[in-house]
């Protein structure tokens, strides 16, 4: 059965830590989804994932899985569970971002969008109904409706329709769940969208509320808008939400933007950025980015961070992961993202620690002055 249970509130901030129950475990909140796109966190190991990161969810994205290998394939292996070897909860996507960022190989209409596989350029349609059937032939925990992600700026009047838009195709995906999906075992979140508008961010809330859903996700972040923008619209939107219901932002953020979210009343983040910058070379750490190429690092024997207890940092120096990165192992991709992860995580439980005990506003205004004092 899946529900939320709310077991602290910070009276002075909006931050709320919580757990979410799920068929396939506990979910402390607030809590960074990594993210597994095509069925895969990047260079990690399922076992990696549960031993070494304890990580209680993770993302899989419908749009390529649905391209490749093909929901119905998954289905008949046993689900997405089984299909990956992964025994705890999966998040999956829509793919209505993946689909509007493919541009010019899309087409808009009001049943749905029309699209060309970036694969091999064969012509698709998602609708809202279509996109809730493949997640449940994926078998995830949680689903996500089809909305229209506008680019940064957009017009008010373009706002104005999309969100429209993105809310009928939400009451449309949302009966599709009802009638098919809807058995206790899993859920099914809406999507706020509304630009950079506040009366449509607000307008839109009114009207998903009305779907009593099991959650509620705020999207069309991340599109390249200044993140103090990004913050208001989260900040904005947030408490208009149930205070009963878990709250999820999409695709945010970077370190020290995970503090800013949760203040805001924010319970579920996901983004790749941990998993990217691993991959290109840079590690996050408890006093800023590392980009491990650099010469400093070629005879420097001591962990990427003092401060973490993660299997790298516990076995490995700064000089041999240089030395992986510039070499092209692929056992960096593994170290570094293995690292990156875990940082996101410990910030997370942090933040989750301080909550219940009544220390968040001390840790984030520690926080924030730390970034106050960091040279821009």
């Amino acid at each position: 059965m899946l529900s939320f249970e709310l077991q602290a509130a910070c009276p002075e901030t909006g931050a709320r830590a919580g757990i979410l129950h799920t068929a396939h475990g506990d979910v402390e909140t607030p809590v960074f989804m990594p993210v597994g796109t095509q069925a895969t966190v990047k260079s990690l190991l399922p076992r990696d994932l549960v031993n070494d990161l304890d990580a209680k969810i993770i993302l899989g994205n419908t749009y390529h899985l649905y391209l490749r290998p093909g929901h119905e394939t998954i289905h008949k292996l046993g689900g997405l569970h089984r299909f990956m070897n992964w025994p705890r909860a999966i998040l999956t996507d829509s793919g209505g971002f993946q689909v509007f960022s493919l541009s010019g190989l899309r087409k808009i209409t009001e049943a749905g969008v029309e699209f060309q596989s970036h694969l091999n350029g064969d012509r698709h349609m998602f609708t809202p109904e279509s996109t809730i059937d493949v997640q449940l032939a994926l078998g995830s925990d949680i689903m996500m409706v089809l909305d229209e992600c506008l680019e940064y700026p957009a017009s008010h009047e373009a706002a104005r329709i999309s969100t429209a838009r993105t809310v009928r195709w939400a009451e449309a995906a949302y009966a599709q769940y009802r009638r098919h999906g809807d058995d206790g075992r899993r859920a099914c979140f809406p999507i706020v969208q509304g630009s950079m508008y506040a009366d449509l961010r607000r307008s839109c809330v009114d009207q998903l509320r009305e779907l009593n859903a099991d959650g509620y996700a705020i999207g069309g972040l991340s599109v390249g808008e200044p993140r103090a923008l990004s913050l208001e619209m989260a900040e904005i939107t947030a408490p208009l939400l149930p205070a009963d219901r878990p709250r999820y932002v999409m695709g945010v953020g970077m370190p020290g933007e995970l503090l800013e979210y949760v203040a805001r009343g924010v319970d579920m983040m996901d983004c790749v950025l941990p998993s990217r910058n691993a991959r290109n070379g840079y590690l996050f750490t408890s006093f800023g980015r590392v980009a491990i190429k650099q010469s400093q690092y070629k005879d420097d024997p001591g962990p990427v961070d003092e401060a973490c207890q993660c299997y790298t940092c516990r076995n490995f120096s700064r000089a041999y992961l240089r030395h992986l990165f510039l070499a092209g192992e692929i056992s960096f991709c593994t170290l570094a993202t293995l690292h990156n992860l875990r940082r996101y995580l410990d910030i997370m439980r942090e933040i989750r620690q301080a909550i219940l005990l009544g220390k968040f506003p001390a840790l984030l205004k520690a926080a924030r002055a730390s970034a106050a004092d960091q040279p821009q």
